[in-house]
């Protein structure tokens, strides 16, 4: 189970090299607490260099939002999922298609071309999707922000302090669980 959740070659993610613990947020585009927890999780990444974000984008609120997370998971053809991921986040809360369309925009993201990405992939795109909201159910979360974080499950929104304290405990827990040599 952990290893699909934080191992898809489909989904977006941040990798630095020598990273310690993995981050699988699942999100909504149009979820104000996930705004919020985008906000943190980008402080963090700033600060600590050894994080690995996974994203899984989980449209729950209709329409707007899996159009969202279809063209979002789509500009990783083009190298733009992190700049057009923050520039749906810092949008409206309430999408429609002109704000997705802005957004790309905002994030250098050629909008025929992703158009053309989406249609090409959209059997990989759309069965990423149906995988996230397969173990979202699996391991219990009812909304968005959800977060697993190490083993740790944080099924809701936390604040900053909270995430870079449970990123501690998820790599001490990693380095204790280690064999010894």
């Amino acid at each position: 189970m952990k290893d699909a959740l934080a191992n898809d070659p489909a989904l977006p993610s941040i990798a630095p090299q020598g990273y310690d613990v993995t981050i699988v947020v699942f999100s909504d585009y149009q979820c104000p607490y996930c705004r919020k927890l985008h906000a943190d999780l980008k402080q963090l990444l700033a600060t600590d260099r050894k994080v690995r974000v996974v994203y899984r984008d989980w449209p729950i609120f209709g329409g707007a939002s899996l159009d969202a997370a279809r063209a979002g998971m789509a500009s990783r053809y083009q190298g733009k999922y992190a700049a057009f991921n923050d520039a749906l986040m810092n949008g409206p809360v309430k999408l429609d298609q002109a704000d997705i369309r802005q957004a790309a925009v905002r994030a250098g993201v050629n909008w025929p071309r992703l158009q053309a990405d989406l249609a090409r992939n959209a059997a990989v795109v759309d069965g990423a999707l149906r995988k996230t909201n397969q173990l979202a159910e699996m391991i219990g979360l009812t909304g968005t922000p959800g977060l697993v974080i190490g083993d740790y499950l944080i099924p809701g929104a936390v604040d900053a302090a909270t995430l870079r304290g449970t990123v501690q405990k998820a790599r001490q827990s990693a380095r204790t669980a280690e064999p010894r040599r």
